[in-house]
């Protein structure tokens, strides 16, 4: 690496709860020369909330693609530069990948801060297991859906889902049809807010929850995997 080139830091931001930006976050967008963010309206309330008054960059899913290589420019010519998201920690089902590879490509340093990200606390506090899981993120909406859904009939890892409010149940029911209604979940909402909650139980349990109560905040779906006594009971059957 070039010892004049600047660095890009991936920094994470709060899911939720303000109080869970850390030091060194706040420290190094005050630092930055330039701020790119997914959305400068949210992440100018960010900013203005911890005092820091960089200069904002759209940098987003739409565009990263083409403004990647000026921000490749920019980091040569020794410019630090800070990629923020809308909340979490970028590249984690939100822009960061693209401009990361780029950068790592033309011998820039990167460095991701530690922080916050809505699947780690779900993850532990579902009381699933925790010490092997895949995370999938997103599913896809429509095209590709069912194959993936598939594809994960006999994964054996816990298996972590983001999804909206809008599509939590019908998500929920495919999840019975692939895994069955037996199989445990944790559904849980509104990582480190106020309204923070995790239901769990069976996917019928879960299923019956969200029938009666409205689907609210953002989700992360934890799934538990494939069991041995799962298999044992398909094969006897």
């Amino acid at each position: 690496m070039h010892p004049n080139m600047g660095i890009l830091y991936i920094v994470p931001t709060p899911v939720g709860n303000m109080e869970d930006m850390t030091l060194r976050a706040i420290r190094i967008l005050r630092e930055a020369d330039v701020v790119l963010a997914e959305d400068t309206r949210t992440s100018g309330v960010l900013l203005k909330h911890f005092d820091i008054q960089q200069h904002l960059l759209s940098h987003h899913k739409f565009n990263e693609h083409g403004t990647s290589a000026s921000i490749v420019e920019r980091l040569k010519a020794g410019q630090t530069v800070a990629l923020i998201s809308d909340a979490g920690t970028p590249g984690i089902s939100d822009p960061g990948f693209f401009l990361v590879r780029e950068a790592v490509r033309a011998g820039i340093e990167v460095q991701t801060l530690p922080g916050a990200t809505a699947f780690v606390p779900a993850l532990v506090s579902s009381g699933l297991p925790c010490d092997r899981f895949c995370f999938e993120g997103f599913l896809p909406q429509k095209k590709g859906r069912q194959t993936k859904l598939l594809s994960l009939v006999d994964e054996d890892r816990t298996m972590i889902f983001y999804e909206s409010p809008y599509r939590v149940l019908k998500t929920l029911e495919q999840f019975a049809e692939v895994f069955g209604l037996d199989r445990q979940v944790s559904a849980c909402r509104e990582i480190s807010k106020v309204h923070e909650e995790s239901v769990r139980g069976t996917l019928a349990e879960v299923i019956a929850h969200f029938k009666e109560n409205e689907p609210r905040g953002e989700f992360v779906i934890v799934l538990a995997g494939k069991t041995k006594e799962n298999k044992k009971g398909e094969k006897e059957e």
